[in-house]
């Protein structure tokens, strides 16, 4: 090969290599958008008003909604119907002893300042979730070798140290979730098994001294109905309040097409004849995945009456969905074969559900 001739090649292919960093560099970069653009998520979607948050108000109920950290950072559209449509918020995970304390000692309080701050910004109430509860510890508590004491000790310097933190800017905490077992024995947790009945007490009374203007709630799952696990529920909320340390009860409300358990009016009523508020905390209406469109017109009517069932009890004075889209919803995730239980579905449209919220708001 003579001299030009060699150039020429060696010519070539630089040209060859530049075309090609170029093209796989634009590949990158249109990569990059696309992915940036996915965590943006949908843009929000027109919703027949009036808004969800209007209509309660007017009805003197407060309305949340559980908050993820991804979206609220990453998700315009999220951020917007969020808003517009709830006057509360209770972080879903953020608040969780897991996220907050990963490694004793070390705290990670990002999750939880956003919500808090993000909720002051847009003057929406935070319901605080959970100080106390059996899942979703960290390790190093679930397998330390703790006495008694220490894990007393552990318990209420935890919820002293995140009350502390945010005293004043939450109005609410569910300060124990999920104490008791199905057959209405205590649950046999870390804290039931080791500390005995008197935890709850004394996550109480931790609580209360750390910001005594805040309302503290015991949350309980399974409970919306009339039987053993309500019957302790209510023992334990009886002595609570003669003591002063409780003054609402959470009742989660996680549904399915099954409906709006019979005697759920009825023992709200028994509750609130204690005198303490009740608040419906974190309802959804799970749908299975391999059912047709009229199941979502079921889950509407589930939701409505949910609704009514609140606006029955006069002392019911907040409800919270958990969740409002099912592009951000744990049941997917914690129950297979079932979803679709939000509000909304995964690009922000109202769902049947939402507009027989909005009637049964409306008293219709």
């Amino acid at each position: 090969m003579s001299p030009s001739v060699g150039r020429r090649v060696r010519r070539r292919r630089r040209v060859g290599l530049a075309f090609a960093v170029v093209v796989l560099t634009v590949a990158i970069l249109v990569s990059f958008q696309a992915q940036r653009e996915s965590r943006r998520g949908p843009v929000a979607k027109p919703l027949p008003g009036p808004s969800l948050r209007k209509l309660a108000k007017a009805d003197d109920l407060l309305l949340g909604t559980a908050l993820r950290d991804q979206p609220l950072r990453d998700e315009p559209g999220y951020r917007k119907d969020l808003v517009g449509e709830f006057a509360a918020i209770s972080p879903e995970n953020a608040m969780k002893w897991d996220a907050l304390e990963p490694e004793r000692g070390k705290f990670t309080w990002g999750g939880a300042d956003r919500a808090v701050d993000f909720a002051a910004k847009h003057g929406l109430k935070v319901r605080g979730h959970t100080l106390v509860w059996h899942a979703q510890l960290p390790g190093w508590l679930t397998g330390g070798d703790f006495d008694r004491g220490g894990l007393l000790r552990l318990m209420t310097g935890h919820v002293k140290r995140v009350m502390g933190r945010y005293k004043g800017r939450v109005k609410a905490w569910d300060v124990v979730n999920e104490a008791v077992a199905e057959d209405g024995s205590l649950r046999q947790s870390l804290w039931g098994k080791e500390l005995g009945p008197g935890f709850i007490a004394a996550a109480f009374e931790a609580a209360r001294k750390a910001d005594p203007k805040a309302r503290l709630a015991i949350n309980e799952i399974g409970a919306e109905s009339t039987g053993p696990k309500s019957d302790t529920l209510l023992r334990i909320v009886r002595e609570l309040k003669r003591q002063g340390l409780v003054d609402e009860v959470g009742f989660q409300a996680h549904f399915n097409l099954d409906g709006v358990p019979e005697t759920m009016e009825a023992n709200l009523k028994r509750f609130a004849a204690l005198g303490v508020d009740i608040a419906i905390t974190e309802a959804d209406v799970g749908v299975p995945d391999d059912a047709g469109p009229e199941a979502l017109d079921a889950q509407a009517k589930v939701y409505a009456e949910l609704v009514k069932t609140c606006r029955a009890v006069p002392r019911c004075r907040a409800l919270t969905v958990w969740g409002y889209t099912d592009r951000h919803s744990w049941i997917p995730d914690n129950q297979p074969g079932t979803g679709r239980a939000t509000l909304l579905d995964d690009e922000l449209a109202p769902k049947p559900a939402y507009r027989a919220f909005q009637d049964a708001l409306r008293g219709s």
